[in-house]
């Protein structure tokens, strides 16, 4: 049980390393390929074709421009295909985002934000531990640190940004401030 990450180009290759990173961090098997729409065509069919038959069973694609990679992959392949619009050009992404996230009925492709591999990564992740117990209990531990993180940002900060003079500031001639007023 793998996923395969591919991108358009080879200078797509700083963005996407946050859905390899994302991936490995659960162990997950990646396979990395550039492939492309318009360029290789037949080679990227080819590849979308026989990714399940390889153990392949979740596709992130990354393109920017035209974006036309995630489309292709699914068209070509009934697995899930997560498509991450990469920045690039005068347009910084939007063209990509429009491209990969309006995709025809009967092909669809998720679609994580403007160089968000990492998410696509974590989806994938997702994905497979539907179906594999050790994946989705690896999954849990990883949201309840993250949820962990949150919870002492916020005690730090609560702290930090304490009211020493309470949980209200009382107004001047010592009452409790009415709505719409400030303390002072």
């Amino acid at each position: 049980m793998s996923v395969a990450v591919v991108m358009g180009s080879a200078s797509d290759a700083p963005v996407m390393d946050g859905a390899v990173e994302a991936l490995r961090e659960f162990s997950v098997p990646v396979e990395v390929r550039v492939l492309s729409a318009h360029r290789t065509p037949d080679d990227t069919m080819d590849f979308a074709r026989n990714a399940a038959s390889r153990g392949i069973r979740v596709l992130i694609a990354g393109a920017g421009g035209a974006a036309h990679l995630a489309g292709v992959l699914a068209a070509a392949s009934s697995l899930p295909v997560i498509g991450v619009p990469i920045a690039t050009g005068e347009l910084r992404g939007l063209d990509a985002l429009l491209a990969t996230v309006q995709m025809p009925r009967g092909v669809p492709v998720a679609t994580v934000a403007v160089n968000g591999a990492k998410n696509a990564g974590l989806l994938a992740v997702r994905i497979l531990a539907l179906e594999d117990e050790r994946l989705a209990e690896a999954l849990t531990r990883h949201l309840d640190a993250s949820a962990a993180q949150v919870r002492a940002a916020d005690e730090e900060l609560q702290k930090r940004y304490a009211d020493p003079r309470g949980s209200y500031a009382e107004t001047s001639d010592g009452t409790e401030p009415r709505l719409g007023t400030l303390p002072g």
